[in-house]
Protein backbone atom coordinates (compact mmCIF):
# COMPACT_ATOMS: atom_id res chain seq x y z
CA UNK A 1 0.00 0.00 0.00
CA UNK A 2 1.43 3.26 -1.21
CA UNK A 3 1.82 6.46 0.69
CA UNK A 4 -1.37 8.67 1.00
CA UNK A 5 -1.53 12.15 2.48
CA UNK A 6 -3.02 13.31 6.33
CA UNK A 7 -6.66 13.62 5.50
CA UNK A 8 -7.20 16.58 8.34
CA UNK A 9 -4.23 18.77 7.22
CA UNK A 10 -5.15 21.65 9.83
CA UNK A 11 -6.28 21.18 13.23
CA UNK A 12 -9.24 23.92 12.56
CA UNK A 13 -11.04 22.62 9.88
CA UNK A 14 -13.08 19.70 12.06
CA UNK A 15 -15.36 19.90 13.99
CA UNK A 16 -15.50 17.86 17.35
CA UNK A 17 -18.81 16.42 16.02
CA UNK A 18 -18.19 14.48 14.14
CA UNK A 19 -15.90 12.02 15.77
CA UNK A 20 -17.62 11.93 19.23
CA UNK A 21 -18.77 8.03 18.34
CA UNK A 22 -22.74 9.01 18.69
CA UNK A 23 -24.51 6.78 16.22
CA UNK A 24 -26.30 8.67 13.60
CA UNK A 25 -30.26 7.77 14.15
CA UNK A 26 -31.37 4.59 12.36
CA UNK A 27 -33.66 5.29 9.22
CA UNK A 28 -36.42 2.40 8.67
CA UNK A 29 -35.87 -1.38 8.46
CA UNK A 30 -33.74 -2.25 4.82
CA UNK A 31 -34.69 -5.71 3.14
CA UNK A 32 -32.33 -8.21 4.30
CA UNK A 33 -29.14 -7.92 1.54
CA UNK A 34 -26.84 -9.72 -0.32
CA UNK A 35 -23.45 -11.02 1.11
CA UNK A 36 -20.57 -8.22 0.90
CA UNK A 37 -17.73 -8.91 -1.05
CA UNK A 38 -15.80 -9.24 2.73
CA UNK A 39 -18.34 -11.75 3.83
CA UNK A 40 -18.34 -13.58 0.43
CA UNK A 41 -14.44 -13.74 0.45
CA UNK A 42 -14.21 -14.78 3.81
CA UNK A 43 -17.07 -17.38 3.82
CA UNK A 44 -15.28 -19.06 0.42
CA UNK A 45 -11.91 -18.83 2.32
CA UNK A 46 -12.95 -20.54 5.55
CA UNK A 47 -14.43 -23.09 3.43
CA UNK A 48 -10.65 -24.14 1.61
CA UNK A 49 -9.28 -24.09 4.94
CA UNK A 50 -8.36 -27.52 6.94
CA UNK A 51 -8.94 -27.53 10.77
CA UNK A 52 -5.03 -26.52 11.13
CA UNK A 53 -5.04 -23.30 9.03
CA UNK A 54 -8.22 -22.47 10.81
CA UNK A 55 -6.44 -22.68 14.40
CA UNK A 56 -3.42 -21.19 13.32
CA UNK A 57 -5.56 -17.94 12.24
CA UNK A 58 -6.62 -17.19 15.88
CA UNK A 59 -2.61 -17.19 16.84
CA UNK A 60 -0.60 -13.98 17.18
CA UNK A 61 2.85 -14.32 17.76
CA UNK A 62 6.08 -12.83 18.66
CA UNK A 63 9.09 -14.00 16.51
CA UNK A 64 12.74 -13.44 16.61
CA UNK A 65 14.61 -11.19 13.65
CA UNK A 66 15.49 -8.11 11.87
CA UNK A 67 13.66 -9.13 8.68
CA UNK A 68 11.41 -12.54 7.90
CA UNK A 69 14.60 -15.23 7.03
CA UNK A 70 17.01 -13.84 9.64
CA UNK A 71 18.33 -17.26 11.64
CA UNK A 72 17.72 -16.77 15.35
CA UNK A 73 18.46 -18.97 18.37
CA UNK A 74 15.69 -18.25 19.89
CA UNK A 75 12.80 -19.04 17.55
CA UNK A 76 14.62 -22.36 17.66
CA UNK A 77 14.16 -22.80 21.12
CA UNK A 78 10.33 -20.91 21.12
CA UNK A 79 8.86 -22.52 18.06
CA UNK A 80 11.65 -25.47 16.97
CA UNK A 81 12.17 -23.79 13.70
CA UNK A 82 14.78 -21.00 12.95
CA UNK A 83 13.29 -17.76 11.25
CA UNK A 84 10.01 -15.91 11.43
CA UNK A 85 8.97 -17.02 7.94
CA UNK A 86 9.00 -20.70 9.13
CA UNK A 87 7.06 -19.49 12.20
CA UNK A 88 4.73 -17.91 9.89
CA UNK A 89 4.37 -21.10 7.72
CA UNK A 90 4.54 -24.52 10.26
CA UNK A 91 1.66 -22.53 12.42
CA UNK A 92 -0.45 -20.64 9.82
CA UNK A 93 -0.47 -17.47 12.03
CA UNK A 94 -2.91 -15.23 11.43
CA UNK A 95 -0.95 -12.59 13.13
CA UNK A 96 2.24 -11.47 14.04
CA UNK A 97 3.24 -8.46 17.24
CA UNK A 98 6.16 -6.49 17.09
CA UNK A 99 8.73 -5.50 20.17
CA UNK A 100 12.07 -3.99 19.76
CA UNK A 101 13.65 -6.93 21.70
CA UNK A 102 11.69 -9.63 19.22
CA UNK A 103 11.87 -7.74 15.97
CA UNK A 104 15.09 -5.37 16.09
CA UNK A 105 12.57 -2.48 15.08
CA UNK A 106 15.70 -0.08 13.74
CA UNK A 107 14.47 2.03 11.07
CA UNK A 108 11.19 2.73 9.31
CA UNK A 109 12.53 0.93 5.85
CA UNK A 110 13.55 -2.25 7.80
CA UNK A 111 10.33 -2.58 9.51
CA UNK A 112 8.23 -1.91 6.05
CA UNK A 113 10.47 -4.78 4.47
CA UNK A 114 10.01 -7.07 7.82
CA UNK A 115 6.21 -6.56 7.52
CA UNK A 116 6.79 -7.29 3.78
CA UNK A 117 8.68 -10.77 4.09
CA UNK A 118 6.11 -12.12 6.95
CA UNK A 119 3.75 -11.04 4.35
CA UNK A 120 5.33 -12.95 1.56
CA UNK A 121 5.64 -15.61 4.20
CA UNK A 122 1.66 -16.07 5.15
CA UNK A 123 0.73 -15.63 1.42
CA UNK A 124 2.63 -18.55 0.27
CA UNK A 125 1.76 -21.04 2.65
CA UNK A 126 -1.18 -22.71 4.23
CA UNK A 127 -4.47 -21.13 3.47
CA UNK A 128 -2.36 -17.91 1.42
CA UNK A 129 -4.39 -15.56 3.96
CA UNK A 130 -2.07 -12.34 4.66
CA UNK A 131 -1.00 -11.20 8.53
CA UNK A 132 -3.02 -9.05 11.00
CA UNK A 133 0.82 -7.06 12.21
CA UNK A 134 0.71 -5.67 15.55
CA UNK A 135 2.15 -3.57 18.10
CA UNK A 136 1.44 -1.57 20.69
CA UNK A 137 1.71 2.24 19.21
CA UNK A 138 -0.15 3.69 22.10
CA UNK A 139 2.18 6.98 22.42
CA UNK A 140 3.68 8.11 25.98
CA UNK A 141 4.78 5.71 27.77
CA UNK A 142 4.29 2.71 25.52
CA UNK A 143 5.74 2.79 22.25
CA UNK A 144 7.12 0.25 20.53
CA UNK A 145 8.80 1.81 17.38
CA UNK A 146 10.62 4.93 18.35
CA UNK A 147 12.20 8.14 16.26
CA UNK A 148 12.31 9.28 13.87
CA UNK A 149 8.08 8.08 14.48
CA UNK A 150 6.09 11.41 14.82
CA UNK A 151 6.22 11.77 18.75
CA UNK A 152 2.87 12.47 19.98
CA UNK A 153 0.91 13.95 22.92
CA UNK A 154 0.25 11.09 25.46
CA UNK A 155 -3.17 10.36 26.42
CA UNK A 156 -2.86 12.06 29.50
CA UNK A 157 -2.15 15.04 27.89
CA UNK A 158 -4.43 14.94 24.92
CA UNK A 159 -7.00 14.24 28.04
CA UNK A 160 -5.60 17.40 29.43
CA UNK A 161 -6.07 19.35 26.41
CA UNK A 162 -9.65 17.85 26.00
CA UNK A 163 -9.94 18.42 22.19
CA UNK A 164 -11.78 15.22 20.45
CA UNK A 165 -10.36 17.38 17.11
CA UNK A 166 -6.06 16.71 18.59
CA UNK A 167 -6.95 12.74 19.40
CA UNK A 168 -8.22 12.39 16.29
CA UNK A 169 -5.22 14.02 14.66
CA UNK A 170 -3.09 11.94 16.82
CA UNK A 171 -4.46 9.14 15.80
CA UNK A 172 -4.51 9.79 11.78
CA UNK A 173 -0.85 10.28 12.22
CA UNK A 174 -0.24 7.15 14.10
CA UNK A 175 -2.45 5.05 11.97
CA UNK A 176 -0.73 6.58 8.49
CA UNK A 177 2.80 6.11 9.60
CA UNK A 178 2.40 2.51 11.24
CA UNK A 179 0.25 1.41 7.84
CA UNK A 180 3.82 2.54 5.74
CA UNK A 181 5.55 0.21 7.57
CA UNK A 182 3.46 -2.31 7.20
CA UNK A 183 2.15 -2.41 10.54
CA UNK A 184 -2.02 -2.94 10.11
CA UNK A 185 -3.18 -3.13 13.20
CA UNK A 186 -2.92 -1.16 16.85
CA UNK A 187 -3.41 -2.39 20.10
CA UNK A 188 -4.47 1.21 20.75
CA UNK A 189 -6.36 3.55 22.54
CA UNK A 190 -6.64 2.71 26.19
CA UNK A 191 -10.41 2.97 26.61
CA UNK A 192 -9.69 2.65 30.52
CA UNK A 193 -11.01 5.15 33.05
CA UNK A 194 -8.10 6.90 35.25
CA UNK A 195 -10.19 6.17 38.87
CA UNK A 196 -7.20 4.66 40.78
CA UNK A 197 -4.13 6.97 40.73
CA UNK A 198 -2.39 3.63 42.68
CA UNK A 199 -2.38 2.10 39.40
CA UNK A 200 0.89 0.85 38.67
CA UNK A 201 0.22 0.50 34.58
CA UNK A 202 -1.72 3.25 33.30
CA UNK A 203 -1.65 6.56 34.35
CA UNK A 204 -0.47 8.44 31.26
CA UNK A 205 -1.69 6.19 29.36
CA UNK A 206 -5.32 6.95 29.41
CA UNK A 207 -7.14 10.21 28.84
CA UNK A 208 -9.15 11.12 31.95
CA UNK A 209 -10.42 10.13 35.02
CA UNK A 210 -13.95 11.53 33.86
CA UNK A 211 -15.68 8.81 31.87
CA UNK A 212 -17.37 10.95 29.51
CA UNK A 213 -13.93 12.70 28.44
CA UNK A 214 -12.28 9.58 27.98
CA UNK A 215 -15.23 8.27 26.36
CA UNK A 216 -15.48 10.95 23.68
CA UNK A 217 -11.43 10.68 23.23
CA UNK A 218 -11.95 7.03 23.03
CA UNK A 219 -14.29 7.83 20.00
CA UNK A 220 -11.96 10.12 18.09
CA UNK A 221 -9.11 8.03 18.22
CA UNK A 222 -10.83 4.70 16.91
CA UNK A 223 -12.00 6.94 14.22
CA UNK A 224 -8.62 8.98 13.79
CA UNK A 225 -6.44 5.13 13.48
CA UNK A 226 -8.86 3.45 11.43
CA UNK A 227 -8.49 5.56 8.61
CA UNK A 228 -5.37 3.66 8.23
CA UNK A 229 -4.97 0.57 10.69
CA UNK A 230 -7.62 -1.02 12.64
CA UNK A 231 -7.72 0.08 16.48
CA UNK A 232 -8.53 -1.70 19.59
CA UNK A 233 -9.96 -0.58 22.56
CA UNK A 234 -8.57 -1.89 25.88
CA UNK A 235 -8.59 -3.49 28.14
CA UNK A 236 -12.45 -4.93 28.52
CA UNK A 237 -14.31 -4.27 31.54
CA UNK A 238 -11.57 -1.88 32.12
CA UNK A 239 -8.91 -1.67 34.31
CA UNK A 240 -8.56 1.79 35.63
CA UNK A 241 -10.19 1.29 39.05
CA UNK A 242 -7.80 -1.44 40.02
CA UNK A 243 -4.00 -0.93 42.20
CA UNK A 244 -2.83 -4.67 40.47
CA UNK A 245 -0.64 -4.89 37.72
CA UNK A 246 -2.26 -8.09 35.42
CA UNK A 247 1.67 -8.69 34.27
CA UNK A 248 1.90 -9.82 38.04
CA UNK A 249 -1.43 -11.14 39.10
CA UNK A 250 -5.29 -11.13 38.65
CA UNK A 251 -6.91 -7.57 38.84
CA UNK A 252 -10.51 -7.95 41.08
CA UNK A 253 -12.81 -4.74 40.22
CA UNK A 254 -15.19 -4.35 43.00
CA UNK A 255 -17.58 -2.16 40.69
CA UNK A 256 -20.98 -3.20 41.02
CA UNK A 257 -23.57 -3.21 38.06
CA UNK A 258 -24.28 0.32 38.60
CA UNK A 259 -20.89 1.49 39.15
CA UNK A 260 -19.27 0.01 36.00
CA UNK A 261 -22.03 0.90 33.85
CA UNK A 262 -20.95 4.69 35.12
CA UNK A 263 -17.42 4.22 35.57
CA UNK A 264 -15.77 1.83 32.91
CA UNK A 265 -18.31 0.88 30.22
CA UNK A 266 -18.60 4.81 28.62
CA UNK A 267 -15.52 4.50 26.50
CA UNK A 268 -15.91 1.21 25.56
CA UNK A 269 -19.64 1.82 24.59
CA UNK A 270 -18.09 4.98 22.51
CA UNK A 271 -15.45 2.77 20.74
CA UNK A 272 -18.35 0.50 20.02
CA UNK A 273 -20.28 3.18 18.14
CA UNK A 274 -17.24 4.47 16.28
CA UNK A 275 -16.79 1.03 14.70
CA UNK A 276 -13.94 -0.22 16.76
CA UNK A 277 -12.71 -3.47 14.87
CA UNK A 278 -10.85 -4.96 17.77
CA UNK A 279 -11.57 -4.58 21.70
CA UNK A 280 -8.76 -6.26 23.93
CA UNK A 281 -10.09 -8.10 27.28
CA UNK A 282 -8.06 -7.71 30.43
CA UNK A 283 -7.00 -10.32 32.98
CA UNK A 284 -9.49 -8.32 35.29
CA UNK A 285 -12.40 -9.93 37.29
CA UNK A 286 -15.19 -8.70 38.07
CA UNK A 287 -16.92 -10.63 40.90
CA UNK A 288 -20.25 -8.59 41.20
CA UNK A 289 -20.72 -9.54 37.60
CA UNK A 290 -19.15 -12.76 37.22
CA UNK A 291 -19.04 -14.94 40.53
CA UNK A 292 -16.42 -17.09 39.12
CA UNK A 293 -13.99 -14.36 39.83
CA UNK A 294 -12.33 -15.76 36.61
CA UNK A 295 -10.98 -13.13 34.27
CA UNK A 296 -12.67 -11.50 31.44
CA UNK A 297 -9.78 -13.39 29.30
CA UNK A 298 -11.83 -16.55 30.39
CA UNK A 299 -14.91 -15.75 31.55
CA UNK A 300 -18.09 -16.28 29.28
CA UNK A 301 -20.50 -14.01 31.03
CA UNK A 302 -18.10 -10.94 30.63
CA UNK A 303 -17.06 -11.98 27.05
CA UNK A 304 -20.34 -13.33 25.39
CA UNK A 305 -22.92 -11.85 28.05
CA UNK A 306 -21.78 -8.88 28.76
CA UNK A 307 -19.36 -7.68 25.68
CA UNK A 308 -21.60 -9.29 22.92
CA UNK A 309 -24.57 -9.69 24.37
CA UNK A 310 -25.30 -6.38 25.88
CA UNK A 311 -22.96 -3.92 24.28
CA UNK A 312 -23.50 -5.48 20.92
CA UNK A 313 -19.92 -5.89 20.12
CA UNK A 314 -19.36 -8.02 16.65
CA UNK A 315 -16.14 -7.17 16.23
CA UNK A 316 -13.07 -9.36 17.02
CA UNK A 317 -12.44 -9.98 20.42
CA UNK A 318 -8.24 -10.27 21.03
CA UNK A 319 -6.83 -11.97 24.32
CA UNK A 320 -4.19 -9.51 26.34
CA UNK A 321 -0.64 -11.51 26.27
CA UNK A 322 -0.99 -15.03 27.61
CA UNK A 323 2.09 -14.89 28.94
CA UNK A 324 1.04 -12.54 31.87
CA UNK A 325 0.55 -13.62 35.16
CA UNK A 326 -2.81 -12.30 35.60
CA UNK A 327 -3.86 -15.22 33.36
CA UNK A 328 -1.23 -18.18 34.27
CA UNK A 329 -2.04 -17.82 37.69
CA UNK A 330 -5.48 -19.20 37.17
CA UNK A 331 -5.35 -21.77 34.57
CA UNK A 332 -2.21 -23.47 33.51
CA UNK A 333 -0.56 -22.81 29.89
CA UNK A 334 -2.20 -25.95 28.19
CA UNK A 335 -5.85 -25.05 29.11
CA UNK A 336 -5.60 -21.44 28.87
CA UNK A 337 -6.25 -20.89 24.44
CA UNK A 338 -8.72 -23.23 24.78
CA UNK A 339 -10.92 -21.62 27.58
CA UNK A 340 -10.09 -18.30 26.83
CA UNK A 341 -12.32 -19.75 22.61
CA UNK A 342 -14.90 -21.02 24.73
CA UNK A 343 -15.24 -17.93 26.85
CA UNK A 344 -15.85 -15.56 23.70
CA UNK A 345 -11.85 -14.89 22.60
CA UNK A 346 -11.41 -14.97 18.92
CA UNK A 347 -7.59 -14.13 18.81
CA UNK A 348 -5.06 -15.26 21.52
CA UNK A 349 -2.44 -13.04 22.00
CA UNK A 350 1.14 -14.65 22.64
CA UNK A 351 1.04 -17.73 24.49
CA UNK A 352 3.95 -18.56 26.85
CA UNK A 353 3.94 -21.87 24.64
CA UNK A 354 2.64 -21.67 21.36
CA UNK A 355 3.25 -24.78 20.12
CA UNK A 356 1.35 -26.16 23.44
CA UNK A 357 -1.32 -23.85 22.99
CA UNK A 358 -1.62 -24.50 19.03
CA UNK A 359 -1.73 -28.54 19.82
CA UNK A 360 -4.16 -27.78 22.84
CA UNK A 361 -7.11 -26.30 20.40
CA UNK A 362 -6.65 -28.66 18.10
CA UNK A 363 -7.34 -31.61 20.49
CA UNK A 364 -9.66 -29.63 22.43
CA UNK A 365 -11.87 -29.83 18.74
CA UNK A 366 -10.75 -33.46 18.18
CA UNK A 367 -12.21 -34.50 21.40
CA UNK A 368 -15.25 -32.50 20.97
CA UNK A 369 -14.56 -29.82 23.86
CA UNK A 370 -14.57 -26.96 21.17
CA UNK A 371 -16.52 -27.13 17.64
CA UNK A 372 -15.31 -26.62 14.64
CA UNK A 373 -17.98 -24.37 14.23
CA UNK A 374 -17.01 -22.17 16.79
CA UNK A 375 -13.55 -21.50 15.64
CA UNK A 376 -15.42 -21.16 12.65
CA UNK A 377 -17.27 -18.14 13.64
CA UNK A 378 -13.85 -16.35 15.19
CA UNK A 379 -11.83 -16.85 11.98
CA UNK A 380 -14.68 -16.06 10.01
CA UNK A 381 -14.63 -12.90 11.62
CA UNK A 382 -10.68 -12.49 11.42
CA UNK A 383 -10.91 -12.74 7.91
CA UNK A 384 -13.49 -10.02 6.97
CA UNK A 385 -11.54 -7.59 9.40
CA UNK A 386 -8.52 -8.67 7.03
CA UNK A 387 -10.61 -7.72 3.92
CA UNK A 388 -11.97 -4.64 5.35
CA UNK A 389 -8.17 -2.99 6.04
CA UNK A 390 -7.22 -3.61 2.85
CA UNK A 391 -4.80 -6.72 3.57
CA UNK A 392 -6.62 -9.06 1.18
CA UNK A 393 -6.09 -6.64 -2.25
CA UNK A 394 -2.65 -5.76 -1.10
CA UNK A 395 -0.77 -6.89 2.12
CA UNK A 396 2.09 -5.50 1.11
CA UNK A 397 3.64 -1.51 1.57
CA UNK A 398 5.85 0.44 -0.51
CA UNK A 399 9.52 0.41 0.98
CA UNK A 400 10.54 3.01 -1.03
CA UNK A 401 8.04 5.24 0.46
CA UNK A 402 8.17 5.08 4.03
CA UNK A 403 11.23 7.70 4.93
CA UNK A 404 8.58 10.11 2.81
CA UNK A 405 5.46 9.16 5.39
CA UNK A 406 7.51 8.39 9.09
CA UNK A 407 8.04 11.20 10.40
CA UNK A 408 7.41 13.79 7.98
CA UNK A 409 7.85 17.34 8.60
CA UNK A 410 4.22 17.73 7.86
CA UNK A 411 3.81 15.39 10.39
CA UNK A 412 5.98 16.94 13.42
CA UNK A 413 4.61 20.25 12.11
CA UNK A 414 0.92 18.99 13.25
CA UNK A 415 2.46 17.23 16.43
CA UNK A 416 3.80 20.29 17.46
CA UNK A 417 0.80 21.94 16.73
CA UNK A 418 -1.29 19.33 19.40
CA UNK A 419 1.42 19.51 22.14
CA UNK A 420 1.08 24.01 21.75
CA UNK A 421 -2.80 23.46 21.69
CA UNK A 422 -2.60 21.26 24.64
CA UNK A 423 -1.79 24.35 26.51
CA UNK A 424 -3.89 26.58 25.69
CA UNK A 425 -7.54 24.81 24.87
CA UNK A 426 -9.95 24.08 27.74
CA UNK A 427 -12.46 21.52 27.38
CA UNK A 428 -15.14 23.71 26.63
CA UNK A 429 -13.78 23.83 23.02
CA UNK A 430 -14.04 20.26 22.45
Amino acid sequence: MGAACLVVGNLDELGDRSVSGTPMAAGPAAPAAAASPQQSWAGETLRGMTLEQKVGQLFVTIAYGDTADTTDGRNRREFGVDTPAEIVGRYHVGGVIYFDETAGLRSPRQIAELSNGLQAAAGGSGAGVPLLISTDQENGAVVRIGPPVTALPTAGELGAAGSARAALIAAQISGRELRAMGVNHDLAPVADVNLNPGNPVLGKRTFSSDPALAALLTGAQVTGYQESVSATAKHFPGHGGTPVDTHIGIAVIDHDRAQWERLDAPPFRAAIAAGVDSIMLGHIALPRLDPSGLPATLSPVLAQDLLRGELGFDGVVITDSLRMKGVRAVQPDDRIAVSALAAGADQLLMPADLDLAYRSVLDAVRAGELTEARVDDSVRRILELKWRRGLVADPMVDVAAVDSVVGSPANRELAFRLTDRRLSTSRGNR
